[in-house]
């Protein structure tokens, strides 16, 4: 953390300090296998993390970033919530059923409450009375009353719910419904379902901005993020993030939230006054959840697939810009009243707005990995890194057509300087980021309005670069195989008839390629495969315009 006194010279404390860490996970802690949710004591001096994988949650020491203890549990502990005393852990164990209950100053488990298979996640009352538990593969949420340990009510909401979270009155909850493709607004007082929101398919995990105003919603099936205004229970925007997010979190301030994207290994950050991604930051394998320290200046990110929890620093964000400056930042910290001055390196920014614990800057030009220091009455210190992105450049794209509709295929896209893509677009349309390197980024094309040619433009921290050109393409058909029959030992030769033809990759009988000439954009000639049984097989013709398909007969030859 990063602290200025205002009476003496000033002393930094950055955790995942130093130039590289800046731009990366910071510090890997290894818990058990497969972590998945996390959850932080009040005064941030303990994490909580459930090892679904081994049956443990481990508790982290957050000063040393250290696992001190390991708790066994039942089958499939998923997530964990802490009382607002800090005096109880309360832990979904999905596998069999239950919520257990740990007590933080023993850390040992004092109740297990039976609440029903599927149990995912859960959520304390701000007054600790009462904890919510959603049930994945039900229907239903159950209400415990925390003095008893009891399951004092079950509430029918939409179908799968996954996350939950409770507004600071205590209130409502607000439900993540993945196979109703909706968030179910409970009524604390009645325990009554009060309003249904739709949201883009597969929502699971949701998180309040402080204020309440707006709920920000994950939703898997489309790599998106609804952006609900509580008042009017309403979807105000759609923020495209990475493949596969899981958790999100809203920064104390509120000013930004955080999405793990399972899928890139990549933590999405999201300037909620623009509703746009400003920064992704690479995490490890398979990020789940997030927790943001109460100061804001850094996160714990569970790395499911690696078996760890980063220690994120949020101290700087984006941490990465262009090297011709020009990069808004927030930099945020301790005693940042009055700052007279911050550093990129040694070239001065502009400061735009100025809090205790907030500042917002203007980039200087620059380049490479450099210091960011700040200075106020009580002194100057180091508050993190900023590293000036060089300029992207794009050399290829494979393949370079696909249907007009859309595929699931992953186009690759290569090039230099492409870490830390924030976004890339075919024409007006997003693609949704899989994967990406220095080198290279994957991608899956959404559907065009219609065929043709369109740009492919990428955006970087270090600029948005094109040049590369990507064809949509008319569905292609196949007409007609003839002959349409033939021996089982194959050695066929038959012509294939159609549309969108030209681009073929491949032709197959029942699955077994087969050598192809392209004669046109009408017409294939092949040869069939030996078969080894009598029979009509698909004839599938595979290109970027789709896998259309005819059929062949195999039959053996009479013998004398």
């Amino acid at each position: 953390m990063f602290t200025l006194p205002s009476r003496s010279p000033v002393r930094a404390q950055v955790r995942g300090s130093g130039l590289s860490a800046a731009f990366a996970a910071g510090t890997a802690i290894p818990v058990g296998d497969t972590p998945e949710g996390v959850a932080l004591t009040p005064d941030a001096a303990r994490a909580y993390v459930a090892n679904r994988g081994s049956n443990t949650v481990s508790v982290i020491d957050t000063l040393t970033d250290t696992v001190t203890d390991t708790i066994p549990t039942g089958a499939g502990p998923t997530f964990p919530a802490i009382s607002p005393d800090g005096t109880r852990a309360y832990v979904t164990i999905f596998d069999d059923g239950l919520v257990s209950v740990i007590d933080t100053a023993t850390n040992a488990i004092v109740a297990d409450i039976a609440v029903g298979a599927g149990a995912t996640s859960v959520a304390v009352t701000p007054d600790g009375t009462r904890a919510y538990v959603t049930r994945q593969t039900t229907n239903t949420v159950s209400v415990i009353d925390t003095a008893t340990n009891t399951v004092t009510a079950t509430i029918t909401v939409g179908d799968g719910p996954t996350g939950v979270v409770i507004t600071q009155d205590g209130a409502r909850a607000y439900v993540a419904c993945l196979a109703s493709a909706a968030v179910s607004v409970i009524d604390t007082a009645t325990n009554t379902v009060t309003a249904t929101i739709p949201v883009a398919i597969v929502p699971i995990l949701l998180a309040l901005t402080p204020d309440g105003a707006h709920l920000y919603v994950t939703s898997v099936g489309t790599s998106t993020v609804s952006v609900i205004d509580t008042n009017t229970n309403t979807v105000t925007a759609t923020v495209g993030v990475s493949a596969q997010p899981r958790f999100v979190a809203v920064s104390p301030d509120g000013t930004h939230a955080y999405v793990a994207n399972s899928g890139p290994g990549t933590v999405s950050v999201i300037d909620t006054v623009t509703n746009t991604v400003v920064e992704n930051i690479g995490v490890g394998d398979e990020p789940t959840a997030i927790a943001v320290f109460p100061d804001g200046t850094h996160a714990y990110v569970t790395n499911t697939l690696a078996g760890t929890v980063s220690d994120m620093a949020t101290t700087v964000v984006p941490d990465r810009g262009s090297t011709a400056g020009r990069t808004t930042v927030t930099l945020t910290g301790h005693h940042l009243a009055n700052a007279t001055a911050v550093h990129f390196g040694t070239a001065q920014a502009a400061i735009t707005a100025n809090t205790a614990t907030s500042l917002t800057v203007t980039t200087p030009a620059g380049s490479g990995a450099v210091p960011v220091t700040v200075t106020t009455p009580g002194g100057t210190g180091t508050l993190g890194s900023f590293y000036y992105a060089p300029f992207p450049a794009l050399t290829g794209i494979s393949p370079s057509a696909g249907p007009a509709a859309g595929s699931d295929d992953e186009i690759v896209i290569t090039g230099r300087n492409l870490a830390g893509a924030i976004d890339v677009y075919f024409g007006s349309t997003r693609a949704v980021i899989q994967t990406v390197s220095d080198t290279q980024i994957t991608v899956r094309a959404a559907g065009a309005p219609v065929p043709g040619g369109t740009a492919v433009t990428v955006i970087t921290p270090g600029g948005t670069t094109d040049g590369l050109s990507y064809t949509y393409l008319d569905p292609s058909t196949v007409t007609g195989v003839s002959p349409n029959t033939g021996p089982a030992t194959g050695g066929t030769e038959v012509t294939i008839t159609g549309t969108g033809l030209a681009s073929t990759d491949q032709v197959t009988f029942n699955g077994t390629p087969a050598p192809f000439a392209v004669i046109s954009d009408t017409t294939l000639t092949a040869t069939s495969p030996p078969s080894g049984t009598d029979g009509t097989v698909d004839v599938t013709v595979t290109g970027p315009g789709g896998n259309p398909a005819g059929t062949f007969t195999y039959s053996t030859e009479p013998n004398i």
